[in-house]
């Protein structure tokens, strides 16, 4: 299969599809040329004899999240429907006629840890930290669907406390459900789609949609308005990169002070 757009790749092997994050350079954050291309990737699947969607990122890390890039030209309504946008593809992952499986390294953050708990199965490499920073801007984004695998509390503590699970804590959790390298992971896509050929594809939404109940899809979507359409959207975001920067700008001075 061809790939639709330069930010991301997609190709398919037998009953495998692999749909991989190209903004290297930007941490594959998500703009928003790269969450339409991944809604339209998975409108166009042709489900004939398709068994798993794999959703991993290039180069140096999973994904880093929403891209913070071009605030000053981005009203508080373009930012709102780019949020919206990026739900309906949490939404559309979780919901897939097919399983899915996310397999991260280095980092997942903020929507790109929302991308990977909307998965199926998610396989995180050893050294890999999620955030969820939402809450930092004022955000409501995924909270259901991540209560849903860690349950009410350490969902409090990742949003509002701002922990940052590290691999082995995000399997504890529930937020993975496995552990393995990268070098280990086209054995596991191989054995987890054979795994699903002994199924019947009809009746696996049916099997997921039972096993991981979720409150009602529109829920989601509401929360995530009401605290998108709050005043001050772009205000928040810009506030919230600026301290991040200072911290990393911290965190490079104490290094090199050290050195």
């Amino acid at each position: 299969m061809a790939s639709i757009a330069a930010p991301l790749d997609i190709s398919r092997s037998g009953p495998v599809v692999t749909l991989t994050l190209r903004r290297e350079t930007a941490a594959n954050a998500l703009d928003r040329t790269l969450v339409e291309a991944l809604l339209e990737a998975l409108d166009r699947l042709d489900p004939e004899g398709l068994r798993l969607i794999v959703l991993r990122g290039a180069g140096g890390g999973f994904c880093s999240g929403f891209d913070l890039a071009d605030l000053d030209s981005q009203s508080d309504g373009d930012l709102l429907l780019r949020f919206v946008r990026i739900e309906m593809l949490l939404d559309r992952l979780r919901n897939a006629p097919m399983p899915t499986l996310a397999l991260a390294h280095r980092f997942a953050f903020g929507a790109g840890a929302d991308l990977f708990a909307a998965c199926t199965w998610r396989v995180a490499a050893p050294g890999t930290r999620f955030a969820f920073p939402g809450a930092g801007f004022g955000l409501v984004l995924g909270t259901r669907r991540l209560a849903a695998l860690v349950g009410p509390q350490a969902t409090l503590d990742m949003t509002l406390r701002g922990q940052r699970p590290d691999a082995s804590e995000a399997l504890a959790s529930g937020l993975a459900t496995s552990l393995a390298p990268p070098e280990d992971w086209p054995g596991m896509v191989d054995t987890l789609a054979a795994d699903l050929a002994a199924t019947t594809p009809a009746a696996q939404p049916l099997l997921r949609r039972a096993a991981l109940p979720d409150a009602a899809r529109d829920s989601d979507l509401a929360d995530l308005v009401r605290s998108a359409a709050l005043p001050g959207l772009r205000e928040r975001i810009t506030a919230y990169a600026d301290a991040a920067r200072a911290v990393r700008r911290d965190r490079v001075g104490d290094a090199r002070v050290r050195r």
